[in-house]
């Protein structure tokens, strides 16, 4: 694998991104809003029921760790797109790239961005709403690690299917995040799930990491079987989307439907 590679493609997303106000607008805008219109709603919510005071902390919790996998996802499925947008996709794998530096370039690159809006998200959170994420220790940074890496097999899952069916499959890459979201549990435990949904749940790995940071902060303490399945469950679907993206690019490249991303 050669590093060279991995931080020229690295540096060509970063350019269109730093080049272009509207997508910077987008790391900031989207989750700093989203933290305020359910930051707020959680307290009103709180004043008119007399919620516990706990409620707050684990809804800001949630939507704090659901814009890393949002964001995750969302970093590697629009670069992809970006170079069917600028009828780039045959370009990139005419390069002399292999297929491990293209992946490894993308998944660093959602790291850097996940990275980044936590860190401005926590900040928001510990100013406008007394929450301190460093409260959860070690916990806080396997939760972020195991969203962006359930980030990542959907990113690349959902790459291979826009690649196969084409164009108008784009709407996945807005849609992925949000389909898995009622299915996670982000805002209220499992149990709420109607019975014969709960064990599709649970084969998600967020189920397991938000199940995991409601049990830190209603009880400050977590069984470990919440972090040894979504790592174990992480493992199997980034290896699955791994499998199934570099199968289809390479039908792509056999079968040249890939040129039909040039006109």
């Amino acid at each position: 694998m050669n590093w060279r590679v991995i931080r020229a493609i690295i540096y060509k997303y970063a350019t269109i991104w730093k080049n272009n106000i509207f997508r910077i607008s987008d790391i900031f805008f989207y989750p700093v809003v989203d933290l305020f219109i359910w930051g707020l709603l959680t307290v009103y919510m709180m004043r008119v029921s007399h919620a516990a005071p706990g409620l707050i902390n684990f809804l800001i919790a949630a939507i704090v760790l659901f814009n890393i996998l949002l964001r995750s996802q969302q970093v590697i499925t629009i670069s992809f797109l970006d170079d069917i947008w600028n009828r780039n996709l045959i370009n990139l794998f005419a390069a002399p790239i292999r297929l491990g530096e293209y992946i490894a370039a993308l998944c660093f690159l959602g790291a850097i961005q996940c990275l980044f809006v936590f860190i401005l998200l926590a900040i928001c959170s510990y100013f406008f709403y007394d929450f301190n994420f460093l409260a959860l220790g070690i916990y806080c940074s396997l939760f972020f690690i195991n969203l962006l890496v359930m980030g990542w097999s959907m990113g690349f899952f959902t790459s291979a299917i826009i690649l196969r069916w084409g164009q108008s499959a784009e709407s996945l890459a807005w849609m992925m995040p949000f389909f898995v979201q009622p299915l996670s549990a982000v805002f209220y435990p499992v149990s709420v799930l109607p019975s014969w949904l709960q064990p599709v749940a649970l084969c998600l790995p967020s189920t397991h990491v938000f199940e995991g940071v409601r049990e830190i902060i209603n009880t400050g303490s977590m069984q470990t079987n919440h972090l040894l399945y979504a790592f174990i469950l992480n493992i199997m679907y980034l290896m699955g989307s791994f499998f199934i993206f570099y199968y289809l690019i390479q039908e792509a490249r056999k079968h040249g439907s890939i040129a039909k991303y040039i006109s």
